[in-house]
């Protein structure tokens, strides 16, 4: 069979060669101001990395089974959250993360208690040696319930070592939350731990039973460097905290699994998962140890959960687990798309579980190792985060170790940082947020939770506060939503110049603007005169106009239009960066300017103020 040697008759490409067109695509404009853009860690995103050729693979081992997909029991009620755990169990999940009111990730909800009968009540009928995983999500009030479900397994007629339990031993999070228990001195709280480590092996468990969590430097707003530095500096002070009960270095290694939070930037939650496995690896060589691969729990982000138009994080869950099945993690929860309303129902933990089922199953990812090898932007971001985070980790040692930097709050504030700057990012939709910040739905159908949202409780100034990106805008559609139950949605008047070429495209960005404060923006297809205008305004209701056509229409028309709607009654608006006019248009009365990367929620309240929402 003969072969086709296709594209043989083209020159090769070379990165010189590309680096000759881009600039003359530039001319002369900077190179790293136009085409790299950079992450909340300051690391630099080029727009073309070179393959890594012989990269090792990174992710979870060759050959190995599934990741584990795992859903969480959020329900208060034991009886209920047993129902619900054998509706997963025979519906596609092979584990179970039994979340506690106390513990500090509960996002509302969580059994009450850790007791034997409430245990007993959820895992009944469940056969915990037939391949079924544990992770406890516990606090300080319910740390003894791993030893509870093992009593409950010896009645059973079950020996430890045949159970695949993940304990869930956090105190850093409960520390990094600023709670009651905040200010305990870690050198009360190790032995402790290391106690109770070492009375569960000795009872025969196999474990891990202490967990490095970043996930809530994630719902903080935190980096992904940050969210990594917290995990290494953790699992180094449980190391330490065992060592120090006697146990060998290695056995407490093996007692460690890590948890992070993975969300809809693809590439970077790729990355972080990716530069997780090789951080570890560092810290293994840093203790004189030989590289043993660690467990690795990945869950959907809460701070990419909205409470607006929440199908929309259906997708974000999609990209979110694809990531941390190609970053390699051993285990995945999903939280369903209606976390942020409340308690989500069946059909929500149904599409929350066949997100991973499908994924696995149909598209088959478990059974390629580490895809992103090799990929020179991957590999590129995996190097640049582990470097930074490895940084950060060494920061947290050098001033005392991570419960340190948690009471003295130079942690949070670091985190709290990064927060800012990635809501500003936000308000001003340069990060987009689509459904609330982008292209909104404001006739969007409710959705059905099981119970709603408790208000969350103040938290401590010290401590790190769980956000979601969205809120901003959440309490911008709240307020309008509450107004427009009260008879009319107040409204935007579309004020089109020109023709339907000269509008649309601004007519587009004005409507999702608005709308994304919950203000309707009706469309209409232009005016056949400046008086049909005004007529049409005076007939809207609406009390703000928005001008919106082409720079050339503008020079032409605006300020004669934004004289007439103001003596209309109208307080007038403009779609578009003024520049050269700004002066000549604000002299006719135009007193907004909406454009890509204006200070969104800013406009939208000024909006929603004229419009009669108070």
């Amino acid at each position: 069979m003969s072969t086709l040697p296709l594209a043989s008759e083209f020159p090769a490409a070379t990165r010189d060669s590309w680096l000759k067109l881009v600039e003359g695509v530039l001319k002369g404009a900077d190179f790293d101001k136009k085409l790299v853009s950079r992450t909340y860690d300051g690391i630099a995103l080029q727009p073309l990395s070179d393959r890594r050729a012989n990269a090792a693979p990174a992710g979870r081992a060759a050959g190995a089974a599934p990741w584990l997909v795992c859903q969480r029991l959020d329900l208060p009620d034991a009886a209920q959250a047993n129902v619900q755990a054998l509706d997963d169990l025979m519906s596609g999940a092979n584990a179970l993360s039994l979340v506690f009111a106390d513990s500090p990730t509960t996002h509302g909800f969580g059994l009450k208690d850790a007791s034997r009968n409430t245990l007993a009540q959820v895992l009944g009928q469940i056969h915990l040696d037939m391949g079924v995983t544990l992770d406890l999500e516990i606090g300080m009030g319910s740390v003894n319930a791993g030893e509870t479900i093992a009593e409950i397994a010896k009645g059973k007629g079950l020996a430890p070592a045949q159970l695949d339990i993940k304990f869930g031993l956090n105190p850093f999070s409960i520390l990094a939350g600023g709670g009651e228990h905040a200010d305990t001195p870690w050198s009360e709280i190790a032995p402790i731990a290391g106690q109770h480590v070492q009375r569960l092996i000795t009872a025969g468990f196999k474990g891990p039973f202490a967990v490095a969590d970043g996930r809530v430097v994630h719902a903080a707003g935190g980096s992904d460097a940050q969210e990594l530095a917290f995990i290494l500096a953790a699992a180094a002070a449980y190391l330490r905290a065992m060592e120090g009960v006697g146990m060998a270095l290695d056995a407490a290694r093996s007692a460690v699994y890590v948890r992070l939070a993975v969300d809809g930037d693809q590439f970077q939650s790729i990355a972080k998962v990716r530069a997780l496995r090789q951080l570890w690896a560092s810290l293994e060589a840093a203790c004189g140890l030989a590289p043993k691969p660690v467990f690795v729990v990945a869950e959907t982000a809460w701070r990419m959960q909205t409470r607006i138009d929440p199908q929309v994080t259906i997708l974000r869950n999609s990209v979110a687990v694809f990531a941390a099945a190609v970053g390699g993690a051993d285990m995945i929860t999903v939280l369903p798309h209606s976390a942020a309303l409340g308690l989500p129902d069946s059909a929500a933990r149904r599409l929350a579980r066949n997100t991973q089922v499908m994924l696995a199953e149909e598209a088959n990812l478990y059974r390629v190792v580490d895809p992103a090898a090799g990929a020179g932007s991957i590999e590129a971001l995996t190097a640049d985060l582990a470097a930074k985070a490895w940084a950060e980790f060494q920061a947290i040692e050098a001033a005392g170790g991570l419960a340190a930097v948690l009471q003295s709050g130079t942690f949070a504030q670091g985190v709290a940082k990064v927060a800012a700057a990635r809501l500003k990012a936000v308000g001003t939709r340069k990060d987009p947020l689509t459904g609330a910040s982008e292209f909104p739905n404001i006739t969007e159908a409710p959705v059905a939770v099981l119970a709603p949202l408790p208000a969350a409780s103040p938290g401590n100034p010290k401590g790190l506060a769980p956000l979601r990106l969205a809120e901003p805008f959440e309490a911008l559609r709240a307020l309008a939503d509450a107004h427009a139950a009260k008879g009319q949605r107040p409204a935007v008047f579309l004020a089109n110049l020109g023709t339907v070429a000269d509008f649309t495209a601004r007519t587009i960005f004005a409507k999702n603007f608005y709308e994304a404060g919950g203000l309707a923006a009706p469309t209409n297809d232009g005016f056949a005169s400046q008086e049909a205008m005004i007529a049409a305004f005076k007939t809207s209701g609406a009390r703000l106009a928005v001008l919106c056509s082409s720079d050339a229409m503008y020079a032409e028309q605006a300020e004669g239009a934004a004289k007439a709607l103001i003596a209309a009654g109208a307080t007038v608006a403009l779609a578009g960066r003024p520049g050269d006019m700004e002066a000549a248009l604000r002299a006719a009365g135009v007193s907004q300017f909406i454009f890509a990367g204006a200070a969104v929620i800013a406009t939208l309240k000024e909006a929603q103020a004229v419009s009669g929402i108070a």
